[in-house]
């Protein structure tokens, strides 16, 4: 008796996981993905404000929106390479032999001043060379021209 109830509890186990199983492969979809992926615009309506206040305030520059921090940095080591590998720049404004003049974060609209993250993230690329400007919010035309005006570069390296 005790061999067939024994039995009787692995077939009820079984089934069991085979019924969990079932409920996961019908979840999943023809993707082969739990939780589809969405499309979504590249840019925030705020970030795209800002990527037009750029193109159109600094015309004889390229602007690039969201450029992995890995196209601009370097290391020897993979454990050097990972503190960046993953973080995204907002905008790298180049001149048009693609120098770069300035990486420019704009800031979370929900956050009040510089977070240790984003300092953190300035310090990576201050660190390498780079000119960084970060905006609380998107800048006014006459703010983005005395930032990007080539005598007054040394002068303000931080935007405001």
């Amino acid at each position: 008796m005790n061999t067939f109830l024994f039995m009787v509890f692995l077939l009820a186990i079984g089934l069991l996981v085979f019924v969990a199983l079932a409920r996961k492969r019908s979840a999943q979809s023809s993707s082969g993905f739990v939780d589809k992926p969405k499309a979504r615009p590249p840019l925030t309506a705020r970030e795209q404000a800002m990527y037009n206040r750029l193109v159109q305030t600094l015309p004889d520059l390229v602007v690039l929106p969201q450029v992995s921090f890995g196209a601009l940095l370097t290391a020897r080591t993979r454990a050097a390479r990972s503190s960046f590998s993953r973080k995204i720049a907002d905008f790298v404004v180049c001149d048009r032999s693609f120098k770069v003049v300035a990486v420019v974060a704009l800031g979370d609209k929900n956050s009040k001043g510089k977070s240790q993250r984003d300092l953190d993230r300035d310090a990576l690329l201050v660190e390498a060379g780079y000119r960084v400007l970060r905006y609380p919010r998107v800048p006014d035309v006459g703010r983005v021209e005395a930032d990007f005006d080539p005598t007054m570069a040394s002068v303000s390296p931080m935007g405001s």
